[in-house]
């Protein structure tokens, strides 16, 4: 190959025309940059480069190996040899940059180099080959709110363009034809670069940090605050969600509040943050209508591909709401009793316990006597007459299995873990300290709960001064129960069901597998639903949703949309192993006509049925 950069262009050294071109594709890219990072230098700080081993196997595993992207078939495997021969390009491209600005340089181009140049010549193909499949997808087959415009065809033209032109100067037989591909290739990259920090593809930069620098919680809690409204009172972590988003809509396609019809759309909120950093949009990201929509399944940030987080933006400009009362008024008052009676349901504290009433299993007070395990019943559990049954079922089968439990009794108030998404942070804070306080009043090993969101805020999110028990949900204490042979069967359910993963249970806490083994040790054949595990449908309770009235008319709420999901599945029984979902499902039973041909059990009560005589 003859030297490329040797001779004129149009009059001029081709050296220096390649110099000019850079330094002004360079100027234009770093311009940009610079304006983003100055708007993320204004923002609040925030810390995330604590745990580098943590966060580099974050990176390899997302951003290397796209471990999200290939359970995706086709697309994911388009996506991860697009991402490679990304890398391939443009690590080949600076180095032939310099190799073309310093001639004197004794270094070959890459392409000289017989093992790279086949290596380059073997990513043309595939790379064009999965541009095909992303282009058929995009413009064919194209995903609900995959948005076809222009810059997104600009961009996949000049992609298309940097793996051709490289190609067709590997092909070419003659010494002009290469040059000329060898320029067409360096100019479109230049100019690939400098368009890059103004278009939609700029998360093909920002990602990899956005991977690197996300929260290895990912529980979508951000650090306590007053609450933000405008652009400079965000973190720039938050602010940074929205210079990483491909608008590729996947958060959209998997949000309840979106897909029922509510005023909420994930894909929105990273374009308007987009905007706010960019200066377009100096204002409240998004109206209350919609923030009040979240119902905080996690089910967008789990979805992302980007790592993205929507749900620290949403919680910081719902606790602004709060602070200047723009609160709904259903929502108000259960706050007002979390606050007076330290549960939602308003009663005094001496009613926790009516549950109990007419049941022969002694359910002692952890306050006055050791136990091994403290149950912290929760709200619903406690209060709802629609769910005490099931935690009736559970206390029968504790006792059965000669387990050592006790109770908080009226000392228990409410986790917190609504109030404190709904922007309550206050609230949570003293509910917390509250029952942090009852607690260490007890003497314990364990402590179960049967209410996902209360296992959630006990295990993750509570500040225990001394450290604290191993937390279990029940579905965790009764598959160990059943496996030491504690429980046994004695009438095996007979046929299917199917399960739901509840949200603070599954994506929250990643416990998938606990209440599906139980199940099919008691008998039953698990039917499973088309989402499931990471990708359940949230039943809409969760963000303080459960206590709010519905302000707009929606399409179909998320219950009902997931009882009928189930009921297409053939089966008669929905099993759930949380008291909102027991809630949520009955209720849309009944919305749907479906009373009669499906019911919704919970977990304890079917292993009650299938292990208890008297049950």
């Amino acid at each position: 190959m003859h030297d490329p950069v040797a001779g004129t262009i149009a009059g001029v050294p081709a050296f220096l025309a390649l110099w000019v071109a850079t330094l002004l594709s360079l100027g234009l890219f770093g311009s940009r940059i610079w304006r983003y990072v100055k708007v993320l230098k204004t923002a609040r700080p925030e810390v995330r480069w604590d745990h580098p081993g943590a966060r580099l196997r974050l990176f390899i595993e997302h951003v290397l190996l796209q471990k999200k992207f290939v359970r995706e078939p086709w697309i994911g495997l388009a996506h991860l040899v697009l991402f490679w021969s990304f890398v391939c390009y443009a690590t080949t491209f600076w180095w032939n940059l310099i190799r073309g600005l310093f001639p004197a340089l004794p270094l070959p181009y890459a392409e000289q180099i017989p093992a790279i140049g086949k290596w380059l010549e073997i990513f043309a193909v595939l790379g064009l080959a999965a541009l095909a499949v992303a282009a058929v997808r995009r413009y064919v087959f194209t995903p609900e709110r995959l948005v076809r415009s222009a810059d997104a065809s600009l961009i996949l033209v000049l992609i298309a363009v940097v793996l051709s032109s490289y190609l067709a100067g590997a092909l070419a037989t003659s010494a002009d034809a290469k040059r000329i591909a060898w320029w067409v290739h360096m100019f479109t990259v230049l100019g690939f670069l400098a368009y890059l920090p103004y278009s939609k593809h700029l998360h093909l930069l920002a990602a990899p940090f956005s991977v690197f620098f996300t929260a290895l919680q990912r529980t979508g809690m951000p650090a306590p605050s007053d609450g933000a409204a405008r652009r400079e009172e965000f973190t720039w972590r938050q602010l940074f969600s929205g210079l990483a988003c491909a608008e590729c809509g996947r958060c959209d396609r998997s949000c309840p509040a979106f897909q029922s019809g509510y005023p909420l759309s994930p894909k929105d909120l990273m374009e308007h943050t987009k905007r706010a950093v960019r200066g377009e949009n100096g204002g409240a990201l998004l109206p209350p209508e919609a923030l009040w929509s979240c119902m905080t399944c996690m089910a967008c940030m789990e979805r992302c591909m980007c790592f993205n987080e929507h749900l620290p933006l949403i919680i910081e400009m719902r606790r602004r709401l709060v602070v200047e009362g723009q609160v709904d008024g259903a929502l108000q008052d259960a706050l007002t009793k979390l606050n007076r009676y330290g549960n939602s349901f308003g009663s005094p504290a001496r009613a926790r316990t009516k549950w109990t009433q007419g049941l022969s299993v002694p359910v002692r007070d952890a306050r006055k006597e050791a136990v091994e395990y403290l149950w912290f019943v929760g709200d619903y559990a406690s209060f709802d007459p629609r769910v005490q049954p099931s935690t009736r079922a559970l206390a029968k089968l504790l006792n059965a299995a000669k387990v050592d439990f006790g109770t908080l009794a009226e000392a228990e108030q409410n986790s917190g873990n609504d109030a404190r998404r709904a922007g309550e942070e206050g609230l949570f804070e003293v509910l917390m300290e509250k029952n942090a306080a009852a607690i260490a009043k007890t003497r314990h090993r364990w402590i179960i709960t049967s209410d996902p969101h209360s296992y959630h805020a006990l295990k993750n999110e509570y500040h225990w001064t001394n450290g604290h028990s191993p937390v279990l949900h029940h579905s965790e204490l009764l598959e160990r129960l059943m496996g030491e042979g504690r429980l046994s069967v004695r009438r095996p359910l007979r046929g299917a069901l199917t399960y739901h993963d509840p949200c603070y249970l599954g994506r929250y806490n990643g416990v998938y597998d606990a209440p599906r083994r139980v199940l099919t040790a008691i008998g039953a054949r698990v039917e499973e639903m088309p989402r499931r595990r990471e990708q359940s449908y949230c039943c809409g309770a969760g963000g303080g949703r459960i206590w709010m009235e519905d302000t707009v008319k929606v399409r179909e709420r998320p219950a009902e949309a997931r009882v009928r999901e189930a009921a297409s599945l053939g089966v008669d029984c929905l099993a759930v192993s949380c008291p909102k979902d027991l809630v949520m499902f009955q209720d849309a039973i009944k919305t749907t006509g479906l009373e009669g041909r499906l019911q919704v059990r919970e977990l304890a009560e079917l292993v009650a049925e299938a292990c208890l005589a008297e049950a």
